[in-house]
């Protein structure tokens, strides 16, 4: 599989990550395990999951998807092969609650987090850790100081930050150079080829802005990581509607040249969003969240799919 690097000189990980949300509530650990089988045998390392996955399927109650990949990892002896990605910041400190009871990104937090996830994820370091859902009620400078001890201490190899806005990347940015702590090298968001509408609601997801969009393209040092790319299945299933936050009519006039190209190269529309990130600029890593092997195998295609300069272009500058 291709590899990328997390900025400009960052750790090489495949150019599809595999999103593990579901696994250990809603995918049960058999077809979990097919899936993290066929992802390998395709040339994947790049696993991503979250200490508070998943907590609202079910009878989730957060740290199942760690669970099973630290007992996948145990039984395949795989674990120095996986780029491993988690994330800390939006559990829940009380059973039963929300992100309104969330762990937060207090340096007492963060130490306790990486401990628990370390031991269900049965493994003594974490290469990629998450600010998950920016804490505005803690200076970055604690935060950031937290996360630089764990990659003193060889806990966390990389750091990277998600659902944070662009002034908010840049000022941990100025605080880690001020401060000679580890920076963030990655940032992931909600980010799909539609776009939202003005004032779209995702409660605490935040969709990619043209203002990160820029950031991130003028800044090589940071890479972006797209979360939900492929909106549930909506681009290829007629059952699947748009998601209201994006329905309207640029989305339609942007899913007719999807559709155009779709028929041109002879890909589903997913693969069409999936090569168009990995071809544009600021190029992006997809994670892809599947839940039958067959999708994911869809998906692995879509890295054979080759863009043209002119197709990207309509797909671009595709509005109402």
């Amino acid at each position: 599989m291709r590899q990328l690097s997390l900025g400009k000189s960052g750790p090489q990980v495949s150019a599809l990550c595999l999103g593990c949300l579901n696994f250990g509530t809603k995918t049960d650990k058999s077809l979990s395990y097919q899936i993290l089988d066929q992802y390998v045998e395709a040339g994947g390392n790049f696993l991503d999951t979250s200490n508070n996955y998943a907590f609202w399927n079910g009878d989730g109650v957060g740290g199942q998807s760690e669970t099973l990949l630290g007992e996948w990892m145990k039984e395949k002896g795989n674990r120095n092969d996986i780029f491993l990605a988690t994330k800390v910041g939006a559990n829940p400190t009380i059973p039963g609650g929300g992100f309104s009871s969330k762990e937060g990104l207090s340096k007492k937090a963060i130490h306790k987090a990486v401990d628990e996830s370390l031991k269900r994820l049965q493994t003594d370091y974490i290469d990629l850790y998450y600010a998950h859902i920016d804490d505005m009620d803690v200076p970055l400078e604690e935060t950031l100081e937290a996360f630089n001890q764990l990659v003193q201490s060889g806990k966390v190899g990389a750091i990277g930050c998600s659902n944070h806005y662009a002034w908010r990347l840049e000022e941990a940015r100025r605080i880690s150079q001020s401060h000679g702590f580890a920076s963030y090298q990655c940032i992931q968001q909600r980010y799909t080829y539609l776009r939202p509408r003005p004032g779209a609601d995702f409660d605490v997801q935040i969709s990619v802005s043209e203002e990160m969009l820029k950031y991130v393209e003028t800044h090589e040092d940071i890479a972006l990581l797209a979360y939900s790319p492929l909106l549930n299945g909506a681009y290829n299933r007629q059952d699947r509607p748009i998601p209201v936050q994006y329905a309207g009519q640029d989305a339609e006039a942007r899913i007719a040249v999807l559709q155009e190209i779709s028929k041109e190269t002879g890909a589903t529309p997913n693969q069409i969003v999936l090569s168009w990130m990995l071809s544009n600029s600021p190029i992006t890593l997809p994670l892809v969240a599947v839940s039958s092997t067959e999708q994911l195998q869809e998906n692995l295609q879509a890295l054979n799919v080759t863009l043209t300069q002119e197709q990207i272009k309509r797909l671009n500058e595709a509005t109402y």
